[in-house]
């Protein structure tokens, strides 16, 4: 429910001041639409400081110790990103997250030395895959942040499950 709180407010914004009664039902709608989706992405959305952050684990995107995107997460990240961005008027950033565990040997014979590079090529291979959509490359960064600015504890498998992600967000 926070989630939709939210989201609202972003929705809404692009109704003016004076949104008429159809316009806000079309709104929650739209709402109620993307509520949805993310449930079943596993998903997701946040606004923080004038800006929307769409966020999913990146097991759901990439294969294990691999920055190939899997088909499952090219249609989730192209579903995403045609709804924060439709005419694509602002700025996408990519960013890509990794857990703190080494990189291992398969990474490390393909020239991944570090979860910093791990993080970047994941990020730079969702920035590509949107571009081969047709979202516009000069309006796109890809960073990798490795295991920095994490959002669960390493101890455990699930925190390392959390902390490994890419964020797609929208400046306002």
């Amino acid at each position: 429910m926070r989630r939709s709180v939210l989201l609202l407010p972003i929705l809404l914004a692009s109704c003016g001041p004076f949104a008429w009664k159809s316009d806000l039902e079309k709104a929650q709608t739209q709402n109620r639409q993307l509520q949805t989706e993310l449930t079943t992405e596993r998903a997701q959305v946040s606004r923080l400081a004038g800006a929307i952050k769409y966020s999913v684990n990146s097991d759901l995107v990439f294969s294990p110790g691999s920055w190939e995107i899997r088909p499952q997460g090219r249609q989730l990240i192209t579903n995403m990103a045609k709804k924060l961005a439709p005419t694509q008027d602002n700025h996408l950033l990519i960013s890509g997250y990794t857990d703190n565990s080494p990189i291992g040997p398969q990474l490390r014979a393909q020239g991944v030395t570090s979860n910093e590079e791990l993080s970047q090529k994941r990020a730079e291979a969702v920035m590509e895959y949107l571009v081969s959509q047709g979202f516009k490359a000069d309006m796109m960064t890809a960073k990798g942040f490795g295991d920095s600015n994490p959002v669960a504890s390493n101890d455990t498998a699930s925190g390392r499950a959390e902390n490994r992600r890419v964020e797609i967000s929208l400046a306002k």
